[in-house]
Protein backbone atom coordinates (compact mmCIF):
# COMPACT_ATOMS: atom_id res chain seq x y z
CA UNK A 1 0.00 0.00 0.00
CA UNK A 2 0.72 4.02 -0.56
CA UNK A 3 0.75 6.51 1.72
CA UNK A 4 -1.99 8.58 -0.29
CA UNK A 5 -3.61 10.84 3.04
CA UNK A 6 -4.86 14.89 1.95
CA UNK A 7 -1.85 17.09 2.82
CA UNK A 8 -4.44 18.49 5.54
CA UNK A 9 -4.52 15.21 7.33
CA UNK A 10 -0.45 14.80 7.05
CA UNK A 11 0.07 17.70 8.22
CA UNK A 12 -1.18 17.61 11.69
CA UNK A 13 1.68 16.38 13.11
CA UNK A 14 3.68 19.51 11.39
CA UNK A 15 0.76 21.60 13.16
CA UNK A 16 1.13 20.27 16.99
CA UNK A 17 4.62 19.28 17.77
CA UNK A 18 5.71 22.74 18.66
CA UNK A 19 3.17 22.17 21.27
CA UNK A 20 5.08 19.05 23.34
CA UNK A 21 8.83 20.26 24.06
CA UNK A 22 9.98 16.89 24.94
CA UNK A 23 9.74 16.35 21.87
CA UNK A 24 12.61 18.59 20.80
CA UNK A 25 15.71 17.58 22.08
CA UNK A 26 18.48 14.85 21.05
CA UNK A 27 19.17 11.71 22.62
CA UNK A 28 22.47 9.83 22.25
CA UNK A 29 22.92 12.69 19.69
CA UNK A 30 20.22 11.85 17.63
CA UNK A 31 16.70 13.60 17.49
CA UNK A 32 14.19 12.03 19.72
CA UNK A 33 11.51 9.73 18.10
CA UNK A 34 9.14 8.62 20.64
CA UNK A 35 7.35 5.94 19.72
CA UNK A 36 6.13 4.38 23.28
CA UNK A 37 2.95 6.16 23.17
CA UNK A 38 0.68 3.21 24.16
CA UNK A 39 2.47 3.34 27.33
CA UNK A 40 2.30 6.95 28.07
CA UNK A 41 2.09 10.02 26.09
CA UNK A 42 4.08 13.09 26.33
CA UNK A 43 2.52 16.17 27.39
CA UNK A 44 1.51 19.66 25.82
CA UNK A 45 2.59 22.81 26.54
CA UNK A 46 -0.96 24.07 27.50
CA UNK A 47 -0.87 20.81 30.05
CA UNK A 48 2.14 21.66 31.93
CA UNK A 49 1.01 25.26 31.97
CA UNK A 50 -1.93 24.18 33.67
CA UNK A 51 -0.40 22.51 36.25
CA UNK A 52 1.91 25.84 37.00
CA UNK A 53 -1.02 27.74 37.27
CA UNK A 54 -2.48 25.04 39.49
CA UNK A 55 0.08 25.42 42.36
CA UNK A 56 0.86 29.18 41.36
CA UNK A 57 -2.28 30.62 41.91
CA UNK A 58 -4.72 27.98 43.33
CA UNK A 59 -3.81 25.47 45.53
CA UNK A 60 -6.17 24.74 47.99
CA UNK A 61 -8.72 21.90 49.43
CA UNK A 62 -11.50 21.32 47.74
CA UNK A 63 -15.30 21.28 48.95
CA UNK A 64 -14.39 22.15 52.16
CA UNK A 65 -13.53 25.91 52.39
CA UNK A 66 -14.99 29.11 51.84
CA UNK A 67 -12.30 31.09 51.22
CA UNK A 68 -11.58 32.48 47.51
CA UNK A 69 -8.92 29.94 47.16
CA UNK A 70 -10.85 27.13 47.83
CA UNK A 71 -13.08 27.86 46.03
CA UNK A 72 -11.03 28.26 42.88
CA UNK A 73 -9.37 25.12 43.28
CA UNK A 74 -13.12 22.88 44.22
CA UNK A 75 -14.27 25.20 40.89
CA UNK A 76 -11.24 24.10 38.72
CA UNK A 77 -11.29 20.10 40.10
CA UNK A 78 -15.38 20.13 39.41
CA UNK A 79 -15.08 22.01 36.22
CA UNK A 80 -12.60 18.92 35.43
CA UNK A 81 -15.31 16.60 35.77
CA UNK A 82 -17.63 18.31 33.39
CA UNK A 83 -15.08 18.09 30.96
CA UNK A 84 -14.38 14.72 31.06
CA UNK A 85 -17.95 13.45 30.94
CA UNK A 86 -18.32 15.59 28.28
CA UNK A 87 -15.70 13.60 26.06
CA UNK A 88 -17.00 10.24 26.68
CA UNK A 89 -20.59 11.32 26.07
CA UNK A 90 -21.61 10.28 29.97
CA UNK A 91 -25.45 11.08 30.35
CA UNK A 92 -24.32 12.74 33.95
CA UNK A 93 -21.69 14.48 35.60
CA UNK A 94 -21.90 12.19 38.04
CA UNK A 95 -21.02 9.33 36.60
CA UNK A 96 -17.18 10.40 36.82
CA UNK A 97 -15.47 9.00 39.46
CA UNK A 98 -11.56 10.57 39.84
CA UNK A 99 -8.75 8.02 40.68
CA UNK A 100 -5.27 7.54 40.43
CA UNK A 101 -5.71 5.41 37.16
CA UNK A 102 -7.45 2.94 35.39
CA UNK A 103 -5.94 -0.27 37.36
CA UNK A 104 -7.07 1.58 40.59
CA UNK A 105 -11.01 2.20 38.74
CA UNK A 106 -11.10 -1.72 37.82
CA UNK A 107 -9.99 -2.40 41.29
CA UNK A 108 -13.16 0.05 42.59
CA UNK A 109 -15.63 -1.71 40.87
CA UNK A 110 -13.73 -5.15 41.73
CA UNK A 111 -14.18 -4.57 45.48
CA UNK A 112 -16.85 -2.29 45.60
CA UNK A 113 -19.53 -4.26 43.17
CA UNK A 114 -17.30 -7.65 42.50
CA UNK A 115 -17.49 -8.31 46.45
CA UNK A 116 -20.99 -7.44 47.11
CA UNK A 117 -22.53 -9.23 44.48
CA UNK A 118 -20.57 -12.13 43.33
CA UNK A 119 -20.87 -15.73 44.59
CA UNK A 120 -19.50 -19.39 44.33
CA UNK A 121 -20.64 -20.35 40.85
CA UNK A 122 -21.06 -17.03 38.98
CA UNK A 123 -19.00 -16.55 35.84
CA UNK A 124 -16.74 -13.52 34.80
CA UNK A 125 -15.69 -13.33 31.19
CA UNK A 126 -12.61 -12.23 30.41
CA UNK A 127 -10.65 -12.30 27.33
CA UNK A 128 -6.61 -13.56 26.75
CA UNK A 129 -5.62 -10.06 25.52
CA UNK A 130 -6.17 -8.43 28.73
CA UNK A 131 -3.68 -6.10 30.67
CA UNK A 132 -2.90 -7.38 33.62
CA UNK A 133 -4.56 -4.78 35.59
CA UNK A 134 -7.83 -6.45 34.37
CA UNK A 135 -6.79 -9.67 34.96
CA UNK A 136 -5.43 -9.60 38.57
CA UNK A 137 -8.27 -7.61 40.49
CA UNK A 138 -11.01 -10.14 39.36
CA UNK A 139 -8.57 -13.36 39.92
CA UNK A 140 -8.57 -12.13 43.42
CA UNK A 141 -12.46 -11.73 43.51
CA UNK A 142 -12.78 -14.91 42.15
CA UNK A 143 -10.89 -16.64 44.76
CA UNK A 144 -12.44 -14.78 47.82
CA UNK A 145 -16.34 -15.44 46.08
CA UNK A 146 -15.94 -18.46 44.75
CA UNK A 147 -16.55 -17.00 40.85
CA UNK A 148 -15.56 -18.94 37.84
CA UNK A 149 -12.88 -17.35 35.46
CA UNK A 150 -13.85 -17.70 31.52
CA UNK A 151 -11.55 -16.56 29.28
CA UNK A 152 -12.25 -15.86 25.41
CA UNK A 153 -9.83 -16.82 22.95
CA UNK A 154 -8.34 -15.12 19.54
CA UNK A 155 -9.70 -15.99 16.26
CA UNK A 156 -6.99 -16.74 13.28
CA UNK A 157 -6.03 -12.98 12.85
CA UNK A 158 -5.08 -12.51 16.45
CA UNK A 159 -8.61 -10.61 17.12
CA UNK A 160 -11.38 -10.99 19.66
CA UNK A 161 -13.27 -14.25 18.86
CA UNK A 162 -16.89 -12.91 18.83
CA UNK A 163 -18.08 -16.25 18.11
CA UNK A 164 -16.69 -18.14 21.06
CA UNK A 165 -17.51 -15.21 23.19
CA UNK A 166 -21.37 -15.83 22.23
CA UNK A 167 -21.16 -18.99 23.44
CA UNK A 168 -18.99 -18.40 26.75
CA UNK A 169 -21.71 -16.38 27.81
CA UNK A 170 -24.19 -17.71 30.04
CA UNK A 171 -27.51 -17.46 32.28
CA UNK A 172 -24.28 -17.83 34.98
CA UNK A 173 -22.66 -14.78 33.63
CA UNK A 174 -22.29 -11.98 36.23
CA UNK A 175 -19.85 -9.63 34.46
CA UNK A 176 -17.73 -9.28 31.38
CA UNK A 177 -14.70 -7.14 31.64
CA UNK A 178 -12.55 -6.70 28.29
CA UNK A 179 -10.43 -4.09 27.08
CA UNK A 180 -11.42 -1.92 23.72
CA UNK A 181 -8.31 -1.75 21.78
CA UNK A 182 -5.49 -4.48 22.83
CA UNK A 183 -2.57 -2.44 23.72
CA UNK A 184 -0.23 -5.54 22.41
CA UNK A 185 -2.53 -6.48 19.51
CA UNK A 186 -3.61 -3.48 18.32
CA UNK A 187 -6.98 -4.78 17.71
CA UNK A 188 -10.11 -2.69 18.11
CA UNK A 189 -12.51 -5.02 19.77
CA UNK A 190 -16.38 -5.21 18.70
CA UNK A 191 -17.49 -3.67 22.21
CA UNK A 192 -21.14 -2.45 21.60
CA UNK A 193 -21.91 -6.04 20.05
CA UNK A 194 -19.97 -7.47 23.53
CA UNK A 195 -22.15 -5.54 25.62
CA UNK A 196 -25.14 -6.10 23.81
CA UNK A 197 -24.92 -9.98 24.18
CA UNK A 198 -23.48 -9.74 27.77
CA UNK A 199 -27.13 -7.48 28.73
CA UNK A 200 -29.08 -10.10 27.04
CA UNK A 201 -28.10 -12.43 29.85
CA UNK A 202 -28.27 -9.73 32.76
CA UNK A 203 -24.43 -9.22 33.10
CA UNK A 204 -22.69 -6.29 33.88
CA UNK A 205 -20.09 -5.24 31.49
CA UNK A 206 -16.56 -3.12 32.29
CA UNK A 207 -14.62 -1.78 29.12
CA UNK A 208 -11.00 -0.84 29.70
CA UNK A 209 -10.65 1.64 27.67
CA UNK A 210 -7.06 2.91 28.18
CA UNK A 211 -5.95 2.57 24.89
CA UNK A 212 -9.10 3.92 22.83
CA UNK A 213 -9.85 7.57 24.59
CA UNK A 214 -6.81 9.12 23.48
CA UNK A 215 -7.33 8.12 19.78
CA UNK A 216 -11.02 8.07 18.71
CA UNK A 217 -13.88 9.33 19.90
CA UNK A 218 -15.58 7.24 22.65
CA UNK A 219 -19.34 7.36 23.39
CA UNK A 220 -19.86 5.53 26.38
CA UNK A 221 -24.13 5.67 25.86
CA UNK A 222 -23.41 4.46 22.56
CA UNK A 223 -21.49 1.31 23.81
CA UNK A 224 -23.84 1.06 26.08
CA UNK A 225 -21.48 -0.15 28.80
CA UNK A 226 -21.73 -0.72 32.51
CA UNK A 227 -18.35 0.94 33.50
CA UNK A 228 -15.55 2.30 31.65
CA UNK A 229 -11.69 2.84 32.53
CA UNK A 230 -9.15 5.25 30.98
CA UNK A 231 -5.91 6.86 32.15
CA UNK A 232 -4.93 10.47 32.06
CA UNK A 233 -1.53 9.91 31.41
CA UNK A 234 -2.26 8.23 27.88
CA UNK A 235 -4.55 11.09 26.85
CA UNK A 236 -1.83 13.79 27.25
CA UNK A 237 -2.61 14.83 30.91
CA UNK A 238 -0.31 13.69 33.87
CA UNK A 239 0.27 10.42 35.76
CA UNK A 240 -1.73 9.76 38.74
CA UNK A 241 -4.97 10.80 37.38
CA UNK A 242 -7.46 8.20 35.86
CA UNK A 243 -11.34 8.05 35.84
CA UNK A 244 -14.02 5.56 36.27
CA UNK A 245 -17.71 6.17 34.39
CA UNK A 246 -20.49 4.31 36.12
CA UNK A 247 -23.79 4.39 34.87
CA UNK A 248 -25.70 6.60 36.93
CA UNK A 249 -28.02 3.49 38.75
CA UNK A 250 -24.67 1.00 39.03
CA UNK A 251 -23.25 3.03 41.03
CA UNK A 252 -25.71 4.10 43.22
CA UNK A 253 -26.33 0.35 44.33
CA UNK A 254 -22.53 0.25 44.58
CA UNK A 255 -21.32 0.56 48.63
CA UNK A 256 -18.01 2.51 49.19
CA UNK A 257 -14.58 1.71 47.86
CA UNK A 258 -13.03 3.22 50.64
CA UNK A 259 -13.82 5.23 53.89
CA UNK A 260 -12.61 8.77 54.87
CA UNK A 261 -13.11 11.99 54.40
CA UNK A 262 -15.28 13.61 51.54
CA UNK A 263 -17.24 10.19 50.82
CA UNK A 264 -19.74 11.16 54.15
CA UNK A 265 -22.30 12.56 54.21
CA UNK A 266 -23.14 12.14 58.63
CA UNK A 267 -20.29 10.28 60.99
CA UNK A 268 -21.12 9.07 64.51
CA UNK A 269 -19.02 6.84 66.52
CA UNK A 270 -20.68 3.77 65.48
CA UNK A 271 -22.06 4.33 61.99
CA UNK A 272 -22.13 6.49 58.80
CA UNK A 273 -23.92 7.98 55.94
CA UNK A 274 -22.49 8.01 52.53
CA UNK A 275 -22.07 11.42 50.56
CA UNK A 276 -23.99 11.50 47.08
CA UNK A 277 -22.41 10.28 44.05
CA UNK A 278 -18.89 10.66 42.38
CA UNK A 279 -18.05 11.73 46.08
CA UNK A 280 -19.12 8.22 47.71
CA UNK A 281 -16.18 7.12 46.02
CA UNK A 282 -13.60 9.66 46.35
CA UNK A 283 -12.42 9.32 50.16
CA UNK A 284 -9.86 11.77 50.88
CA UNK A 285 -8.45 14.03 49.85
CA UNK A 286 -7.88 13.59 46.08
CA UNK A 287 -4.82 14.13 43.35
CA UNK A 288 -6.82 17.92 42.65
CA UNK A 289 -3.97 19.16 40.78
CA UNK A 290 -3.73 16.47 38.37
CA UNK A 291 -7.63 16.38 37.90
CA UNK A 292 -7.48 19.79 36.80
CA UNK A 293 -4.96 19.11 34.28
CA UNK A 294 -6.63 16.37 32.81
CA UNK A 295 -9.00 18.33 32.38
CA UNK A 296 -6.96 20.85 30.79
CA UNK A 297 -5.49 18.02 28.16
CA UNK A 298 -9.04 17.36 27.09
CA UNK A 299 -9.73 20.77 26.21
CA UNK A 300 -6.29 20.45 23.72
CA UNK A 301 -7.23 17.19 22.42
CA UNK A 302 -11.26 18.70 22.01
CA UNK A 303 -9.88 21.82 20.10
CA UNK A 304 -7.80 19.23 17.58
CA UNK A 305 -10.67 16.75 17.65
CA UNK A 306 -10.82 13.31 17.99
CA UNK A 307 -12.08 12.45 14.83
CA UNK A 308 -9.06 14.18 13.11
CA UNK A 309 -6.60 12.43 15.40
CA UNK A 310 -7.88 8.96 14.32
CA UNK A 311 -8.03 9.85 10.74
CA UNK A 312 -4.18 11.18 10.80
CA UNK A 313 -3.47 8.05 12.69
CA UNK A 314 -5.01 5.52 10.63
CA UNK A 315 -2.76 7.55 7.67
CA UNK A 316 0.47 6.59 10.15
CA UNK A 317 -0.77 3.26 10.79
CA UNK A 318 -0.83 2.14 7.24
CA UNK A 319 2.71 3.91 6.70
CA UNK A 320 4.18 1.94 9.32
CA UNK A 321 2.74 -1.25 8.13
CA UNK A 322 3.84 -0.16 4.41
CA UNK A 323 7.32 -0.05 5.75
CA UNK A 324 7.54 -2.82 8.39
CA UNK A 325 6.43 -5.46 5.56
CA UNK A 326 9.71 -4.41 3.32
CA UNK A 327 12.09 -6.24 6.70
CA UNK A 328 11.58 -9.76 6.16
CA UNK A 329 12.90 -10.26 9.61
CA UNK A 330 10.12 -8.88 11.37
CA UNK A 331 7.11 -10.93 12.22
CA UNK A 332 4.09 -8.60 13.11
CA UNK A 333 1.18 -9.17 15.83
CA UNK A 334 -1.87 -8.61 15.05
CA UNK A 335 -4.73 -7.96 12.80
CA UNK A 336 -3.27 -6.19 9.38
CA UNK A 337 -4.72 -2.66 9.05
CA UNK A 338 -7.39 -1.50 5.99
CA UNK A 339 -5.57 -0.09 3.51
CA UNK A 340 -6.42 3.17 4.67
CA UNK A 341 -4.85 2.64 7.70
CA UNK A 342 -8.11 1.84 9.92
CA UNK A 343 -9.30 -1.12 11.00
CA UNK A 344 -6.67 -1.26 14.03
CA UNK A 345 -4.91 0.87 16.56
CA UNK A 346 -1.45 2.85 15.61
CA UNK A 347 0.23 -0.27 17.62
CA UNK A 348 2.88 -2.42 15.71
CA UNK A 349 4.04 -5.24 17.99
CA UNK A 350 6.36 -7.62 16.49
CA UNK A 351 9.75 -9.58 17.02
CA UNK A 352 12.36 -9.83 14.99
CA UNK A 353 14.26 -13.00 13.99
CA UNK A 354 17.69 -13.49 15.67
CA UNK A 355 17.35 -10.35 17.48
CA UNK A 356 15.84 -10.27 21.31
CA UNK A 357 13.27 -7.70 22.02
CA UNK A 358 15.05 -6.08 24.58
CA UNK A 359 18.49 -5.91 22.67
CA UNK A 360 16.45 -4.39 20.13
CA UNK A 361 15.11 -1.78 21.92
CA UNK A 362 18.56 -0.92 23.57
CA UNK A 363 20.42 -0.71 20.22
CA UNK A 364 17.29 1.52 19.13
CA UNK A 365 17.49 3.99 21.82
CA UNK A 366 21.64 4.59 20.98
CA UNK A 367 19.61 5.84 17.49
CA UNK A 368 17.33 8.33 19.09
CA UNK A 369 14.30 5.85 19.26
CA UNK A 370 12.36 5.30 22.12
CA UNK A 371 10.46 2.03 21.99
CA UNK A 372 9.06 -0.85 24.19
CA UNK A 373 9.66 -4.36 24.70
CA UNK A 374 8.67 -7.05 27.20
CA UNK A 375 5.64 -8.54 27.64
CA UNK A 376 3.65 -5.01 28.10
CA UNK A 377 1.66 -6.66 30.88
CA UNK A 378 0.43 -9.16 28.94
CA UNK A 379 2.46 -12.39 29.96
CA UNK A 380 -0.53 -15.12 29.31
CA UNK A 381 -1.47 -13.13 25.83
CA UNK A 382 2.62 -13.37 25.00
CA UNK A 383 2.59 -17.24 26.32
CA UNK A 384 -0.20 -18.06 23.84
CA UNK A 385 1.78 -16.39 21.09
CA UNK A 386 4.77 -18.37 22.07
CA UNK A 387 7.06 -15.82 22.46
CA UNK A 388 8.54 -14.38 25.98
CA UNK A 389 8.82 -10.73 24.76
CA UNK A 390 8.12 -8.47 21.74
CA UNK A 391 9.20 -5.02 20.57
CA UNK A 392 6.14 -2.58 20.22
CA UNK A 393 6.00 0.75 18.42
CA UNK A 394 3.03 2.83 19.06
CA UNK A 395 1.76 6.43 17.49
CA UNK A 396 0.40 9.05 18.59
CA UNK A 397 -1.04 12.15 16.44
CA UNK A 398 2.08 14.29 17.26
CA UNK A 399 4.52 11.33 15.10
CA UNK A 400 5.39 12.06 11.53
CA UNK A 401 6.12 9.90 9.05
CA UNK A 402 9.44 10.93 8.76
CA UNK A 403 9.94 9.55 12.25
CA UNK A 404 8.49 6.20 10.71
CA UNK A 405 11.11 6.11 8.30
CA UNK A 406 14.27 7.25 11.02
CA UNK A 407 13.28 4.15 12.79
CA UNK A 408 12.87 1.73 9.98
CA UNK A 409 16.39 2.59 9.12
CA UNK A 410 17.21 2.35 12.56
CA UNK A 411 15.59 -1.16 12.64
CA UNK A 412 17.22 -2.84 9.36
CA UNK A 413 20.51 -1.56 10.73
CA UNK A 414 20.23 -3.15 14.16
CA UNK A 415 18.88 -6.19 12.30
CA UNK A 416 22.28 -5.87 9.46
CA UNK A 417 24.29 -5.22 12.67
CA UNK A 418 23.24 -8.51 14.86
CA UNK A 419 23.33 -10.64 11.23
CA UNK A 420 26.68 -9.35 10.95
CA UNK A 421 27.76 -10.74 14.50
CA UNK A 422 26.62 -14.45 14.09
CA UNK A 423 27.97 -14.93 10.37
Amino acid sequence: MTLTAPRTTLTLADEVRADFPILHQEVNGHPLVYLDNAATSQKPQAVIDAMVHYYQADNANVHRGVHTLSGRATEAYEGARDKVAAFVNAASRDEIVFTRNASEAINLVAYAWGLSQLERGDEIVLSVMEHHSNLVPWQLIAQRTGAILKHVPLTATEEFDLDAYKHLVTDKTKLVAVNHVSNTLGCINPVSEIVAIAHQFGAKVLIDACQSVPHMPVDVQAIGCDWLVASGHKMCGPTGAGFLYGQLDVLKAMPPFMGGGEMIQDVSLDHSTYAELPHKFEAGTPAICEAVVLGAAVDYLNKIGMDRIAEYEHQLTAYLYEQLSTVPQVKLYGPQPQADGSGRAAIATFTVEGVHAQDLSTFLDHSGIAIRSGHHCTQPLHQLLGVNSTARASLYFYNTPAEIDAFITALKETIDFFGNIFE
